[in-house]
């Protein structure tokens, strides 16, 4: 064997031997890049879709179907009582003929009630009754609701609405309401007060 035959040999396997460390250190580099790239960018903020639907502005509507059902409900109780009122005047011409209209009639109370007619007007503004304070102020406040859609922002314009309607009524009535309504009224204004405080609007 020749001494040129030991050193390209030898020579050779230098070179291999370099040749494989020097791709180790180039995986080993890659990968502390790798790593250190990772590691510049392990935390990447990415917004919320969540948060992007709560920045959306919600859309109020009004609640048509709700709305009309609250109207056909409120005229057929209405013509109830107008009935009832009606019957009740019967036999009793003179009295209402001097009165201006039904309201300046009922008033003035100057008139008899037969009893089945009391015990259905006891029945209709008791507690639980139709236009007892508690439904009667249910139902206004479910009005503003579906005329609103529920917007929180309208609460303040419902209620001055409904302050508006109601001395409207005392003017038609002619004078301060029953009892019963001056309850009803300062029941509407604690519902509406109660949903700001729920929205978190405070005046």
């Amino acid at each position: 064997m020749s001494v040129n035959g030991i050193t390209q040999t030898q020579a050779g396997a230098y070179t291999y031997a370099s040749s494989a460390a020097n791709a180790e250190n180039t995986k080993t580099t890659s990968a502390k890049e790798n790593t250190s790239t990772a590691n510049d960018t392990g935390v990447v903020y990415e917004p919320s879709k969540e948060a992007a639907t709560s920045s959306v502005k919600k859309t109020y509507k009004p609640d048509t179907n709700m709305i009309n059902k609250l109207k056909a409900d409120a005229d057929a109780r209405t013509a109830q009582l107008r009935s009832l009122v009606e019957k009740m005047m019967s036999g009793q011409a003179n009295t209402y003929g001097n009165a201006n209209d039904i309201w300046s009639f009922l008033r003035k109370g100057d008139y008899t009630v037969d009893p089945a007619t009391k015990l259905q007007a006891q029945k209709d503004i008791s507690e639980d009754g139709y236009w007892g304070v508690k439904q009667t102020s249910d139902r206004i406040v479910d009005f503003a609701n579906a005329l609103t859609g529920g917007d929180p922002s309208k609460i303040d314009e419902m209620r001055e609405a409904f302050k508006k309607g109601y001395a409207m009524a005392e003017k038609k009535w002619g004078g301060s309401l029953p009892e019963i309504s001056q309850r009803t009224y300062d029941a509407v204004l604690e519902k509406f007060d109660k949903l700001a405080a729920e929205a978190g609007i405070t005046e």
